[in-house]
């Protein structure tokens, strides 16, 4: 009886199923509403219309020579009628030559100073400074030690007066690159309508590569101290002007709503209430801007910046790594003074009553005139020039290094080959396919990769941004040399994230390690693209790999600490509950730490293939070639139409990598 009873109750089943399978097999309707999925079969659907009809359109292979058009010509004629009209246009007797003087004359005068101060007054003038903003106290001796110690190198390597030249270049620049950002910040961060308008502006600025600042400003001043002054402050002022833009944005609306009910003015609350506020912000957007302005001023030196940069740029143009590491030590210990610095002033914010302490008030005022009463006294005793005596050669010693590295690391050594065999491989197996698979490619097939990456991790603005930047790599001629600059940045951006974001999770996970390692980070971090390719020359030569190791030791410490950052930042909720569960420590990483630190991950892949593509390009200097190489050769031979044509290039593919990752990250 209850078999016959199941049996009968059985045939109604069929009935419940169906809805199962229904939605087991969801319409099409129903499969387009999932963000995700509908984007892969509408992406679907339009590869299976769009890929055969592009096939029978176009064919195979690189970019068509009917679809290009030759910009270098009309550029070499601009560049002409610069030059012949430079001391007779109106436009650059009543405008531009003031600009280009005010320029010289600027750098100039501050040169003067230092130089008539000396070197003792200098040395005095930078232990005041850095003592005065890291405060009294075993901080503020650590940071005058930092200057003093910095300054003393540069004396002791013969670098004295290239230094000074640096120094007067980057005091103009960073003043007029902080201005300016000040201005642009203050009216980004008062009005909505500015922020919106100036946010897709510094947004391109931030992934111009270095290099693309400087062909437009050479094309109208030349070569000489305005193009690379302009340029500076045009590269570093955005740092200045995002952050001072977030502290005014997120001053505490109680203090701003406290303030205004005691009727002040708009103009009052600026200036009593929300500038206080973000001094924070601004303090650390002027450690941004300098360390940028330090950056551009040495790559600067291919324009004639002269300084530091020019010692570093003519010692590697003749693979003299040991000049080049002698004046490359002054850029970092520059660097490291002025981050510590700045990075001190800015820890000292809101710490302890203002007005109290040796450096404030009338203390402040004794140390000062001791220290220049001592510096004055020195000056006369020993002299403005720094001591002949008191320099060291290491270029000699170097050298003899170099070429012993050379004999003896870069080839033979057991088990591990050498530093050539190394480069060798890792260009035969590894950057020679890549660039070969992306030449192969059709050039609709890349544009339709991009055009659909893009899409799927962002909107169809990005996608249509990404797509038109690079048919313009196409349009300008220069589609093959863009994409072997292309697999270069990918070869090194996977390099830089696979071991960023291993050493990002051990430092997130082991303290001890992080802060065995933040030394090291610090220090890569403040160094100056053209020194990282100092060591990298003297291990392996003059190739591709070069520029590659340069570019992923450039990359590492933004990678490694954004994804220590945010592994660490995981709600410690989530941890715990994982624990509780009983999830081991491999499962707690897999399967909670690094999905819920998903946008930090982003962001690390987006600053990775920014600073990567950065420093790519500088490699054209050590055999990277492509686009790198075109853009040196364009401002070294004075070939502007060259030179304009592969900046060009270089800004539209930051353009199409930036797409590709910053739409993923603010989308997370």
């Amino acid at each position: 009886m209850d078999a016959m009873s199941a049996t009968a109750t059985a045939p109604p089943a069929p009935e419940k199923a169906a809805p199962a399978a229904t939605a087991a097999r969801p319409s099409l309707a129903e499969l387009l509403r999932h963000p995700l999925r509908g984007k892969l079969a509408v992406l679907a659907l339009v590869a299976a219309v769009v890929v055969p009809t592009a096939a029978l359109l176009w064919g195979t292979g690189a970019w068509p020579e009917s679809l290009t058009a030759d910009i270098s010509a009309p550029l070499d004629d601009a560049n002409r009628w610069v030059i012949d009209n430079r001391d007779t246009h109106p436009l650059f007797l009543y405008f531009l030559l003031h600009l280009s003087n005010t320029a010289t004359d600027a750098v100039g005068s501050v040169y003067d100073v230092l130089d008539a101060m000396g070197w003792t007054g200098v040395l005095a003038a930078a232990v005041l400074f850095a003592w005065r903003a890291a405060g009294l106290g075993r901080p503020g001796v650590k940071v005058a030690a930092t200057a003093f110690g910095a300054f003393a190198v540069c004396g002791l390597l013969g670098m004295w007066d290239a230094t000074l030249l640096t120094l007067a270049l980057m005091v103009v620049a960073v003043t007029l690159a902080a201005l300016l950002g000040m201005a642009i910040g203050l009216l980004a961060g008062l009005s909505d309508r500015v922020d919106r308008a100036l946010r897709p502006v510094l947004d391109t600025m931030q992934v111009l590569p270095a290099f693309a600042y400087l062909l437009p400003f050479v094309l109208i001043f030349g070569t000489g101290t305005p193009a690379a002054l302009f340029c500076t402050v045009i590269y570093a002022a955005p740092p200045m002007a995002r952050l001072t833009a977030l502290g005014l944005r997120g001053a505490d609306p109680s203090v701003l709503e406290a303030v205004t009910s005691l009727g002040t003015s708009p103009w009052q609350r600026l200036r009593t209430a929300r500038l206080p506020l973000a001094r924070k912000q601004m303090l650390l957007g002027l450690n941004q801007t300098i360390m940028m302005a330090l950056s551009m001023v040495v790559i600067a030196a291919l324009v004639g910046a002269g300084g530091l940069g020019e010692e570093v740029y003519s010692a590697l143009s003749t693979v003299d790594v040991g000049k080049a590491l002698a004046a490359g030590i002054p850029i970092v210990l520059i660097a490291v003074w002025l981050d510590r610095t700045t990075g001190a002033a800015g820890d000292r914010i809101g710490q302890g009553a203002p007005g109290t302490g040796l450096l404030h008030g009338r203390s402040a005022w004794a140390l000062v005139a001791g220290g220049v009463a001592a510096a004055v006294a020195a000056r006369f005793a020993v002299g403005a020039a720094w001591p002949e005596g008191w320099t060291v050669t290491i270029s000699t010693p170097v050298n003899q290094a170099q070429a012993w590295v050379t004999d003896n690391l870069s080839s033979g050594v057991p088990l591990l080959g050498g530093t050539e065999v190394w480069s060798e491989n890792f260009t035969l197996w590894i950057l020679n396919p890549l660039r070969d698979g992306l030449m192969w490619l059709p050039w609709w097939s890349v544009l339709l990769l991009v055009a659909a990456i893009a899409w799927l991790v962002g909107s169809w603005v990005s996608a249509l941004t990404a797509t038109a930047a690079m048919s313009l790599i196409g349009v300008l001629g220069v589609w093959t040399k863009s994409l072997d600059t292309l697999s270069q940045v990918l070869a090194a951006l996977v390099v830089t994230l696979i071991l960023g974001v291993a050493a990002g999770v051990l430092c997130a996970r082991a303290g001890r390690l992080e802060r065995w390692l933040r030394p090291l980070l610090d220090a890569m971090q403040t160094m100056p693209q053209f020194v990282y390719l100092i060591p990298v020359v003297a291990l392996f030569g003059v190739t591709r790999t070069s520029a590659i190791i340069a570019a992923v030791v450039y990359a590492l410490p933004a990678v490694v600490r954004i994804t220590a950052q945010g592994v660490r930042e995981v709600d410690p909720a989530a941890m715990e509950a994982a624990r509780s569960l009983g999830a081991s420590t491999r499962q707690q990483l897999l399967q909670v730490q690094l999905p819920l630190a998903r946008p930090a991950l982003r962001l690390a892949v987006n600053q990775g293939v920014v600073l990567v593509l950065a420093v790519v390009v500088v490699g054209g200097l050590v055999g990277g070639g492509a686009l790198g190489y075109d853009v040196v050769k364009g401002l070294s031979r004075g070939e502007m139409g060259l030179g304009m044509t592969a900046g060009v290039a270089i800004v539209c593919l930051g353009l199409v990598l930036d797409r590709l990752t910053q739409s993923a990250r603010k989308r997370g």
